[in-house]
């Protein structure tokens, strides 16, 4: 019988406690949470929770009684300080909590703007956590203007969600295009359609030079001299791996926390699953930001600590809700060379990416018939012949026999 404790309270660490009493474990299992409530999903709420369309509790991954009926110390508004890996003791709440096992879930933290540029300022917003959002719900009201900064999924995203609350949406995109890190130009267009079809002032290639106000942001000025009025701003440039916890005890770290195949860390009694650890996969390593990895890294952990002996591999899946629009995404698209579209003209399109006659991903926008056809050829090794995806006329499943 082993003890086990749980540093962060995210989706990773919600699904191997659970996973961790449905295989049999006896030992005692605590969960630690800085948020003052039970594990939920962070997903909904830049989207249905600030819509006012989800209820707090409807947001939480297991009913809070879940963890008592399960012997689970979950532990809130509590903050792990220090790892003392010679006595396995976790300090916490003033108190040495000691582990046969300690698994990291700390996740990830958004990236802000500096201070010197007024990333310090009132009303200036990022999205990651409940009381994010609780802060600007205030701000997203009917005829305010907002500047979101940045134009990857969280900028997007909070984008489609302020425009359809009403608001005057100017979105600003130091890079070329929007999603240029993670999608292609054809993606990008897509998105970039569909938003100045919904009235958003997209400006790409156009840094943020300085926010500007006394105590809370009025305006800012860009990169290109231009000068906005501003009720509030929402800052969507990325997140950073929470590993101050890991590197404070002298665990590995390699964009992010660094683990083995089985999910250890440099310390065989440490583990780290979720946004905070990097993994190898084949023959170099990766770190993956999604629902589902966190999900599944957590699982596995969980059967390790119980002696599965099983190694990590990933099967990325990812999404985006923007306005009526469902974004579903299979597979790692690093180092496409090709890019076939399918599009039938009728609204559900795809973009099926390709290196030389390798499938690596699929973007499915409103066509979940081709995500799950793209994410079982790509699961299965299969690489469909390009002419045959790109014919909107042919039939999806049948790739799947080829």
């Amino acid at each position: 019988m082993s003890d086990v404790v749980v540093i962060g309270a995210g989706q990773a660490a919600a699904s191997l406690v659970a996973r961790l009493r449905s295989k049999g474990h006896e030992g005692k299992i605590t969960l630690i949470g800085e948020e003052p409530v039970p594990p939920y999903q962070r997903p909904p709420l830049s989207k249905d929770y600030l819509l006012g369309k989800m209820e707090l509790e409807r947001l939480f991954l297991r009913p809070e009684a879940f963890y008592a009926e399960n012997g689970i110390d979950l532990r809130t508004s509590d903050t792990a300080v220090s790892i003392d890996r010679a006595d396995k003791t976790v300090i916490a709440g003033g108190e040495a909590i000691s582990y046969d096992h300690c698994v990291l879930c700390t996740g990830s933290v958004p990236r802000r703007l500096p201070g010197a540029i007024g990333g310090e300022l009132e009303g200036v917003h990022v999205v990651r956590t409940l009381r994010d959002v609780d802060r600007m719900a205030p701000d997203c009201t009917e005829g305010k203007r907002v500047l979101v900064v940045g134009g990857g999924y969280i900028g997007l995203e909070a984008a489609a969600v302020c425009t359809k609350l009403g608001l005057s949406v100017t979105l600003v995109e130091a890079a070329d295009r929007i999603l240029q890190r993670v999608a292609a130009p054809e993606t990008s267009a897509w998105f970039r359609a569909l938003h100045k079809a919904r009235g958003v002032d997209l400006r790409e290639g156009v840094g943020l030079r300085r926010l500007i106000g006394d105590t809370r942001v009025t305006g800012a000025e860009l990169a290109d001299g231009t000068v906005l009025e501003v009720d509030f701003v929402i800052v969507g440039v990325g997140i950073t791996p929470a590993t101050e916890l890991a590197e404070a005890c002298g665990l590995e770290t390699d964009n992010g926390i660094a683990v083995n195949a089985q999910g250890q860390t440099s310390d065989p009694s440490i583990w780290a699953a979720g946004d905070c650890a990097s993994f190898p996969q084949n023959e170099q390593r990766m770190r993956l930001e999604s629902v589902g990895n966190a999900i599944d890294m957590g699982e596995l952990v969980a059967d390790n600590i119980m002696g599965a002996g099983r190694d990590y591999v990933a099967k990325p899946w990812f999404w985006s809700d923007q306005y009526d629009v469902k974004l579903q995404i299979a597979g790692l698209n690093a180092g496409y060379d090709r890019i076939v579209v399918r599009d039938g003209g009728d609204g559900p399109c795809s973009h099926w990416y390709y290196a030389g006659g390798t499938l690596l991903a699929v973007d499915a926008m409103n066509d979940s018939r081709a995500y799950m056809v793209g994410k079982r050829l790509i699961e299965a090794g299969k690489s469909p012949d390009p002419a045959a995806v790109g014919d909107p006329a042919g039939d999806l499943k049948a790739l799947l026999k080829a």
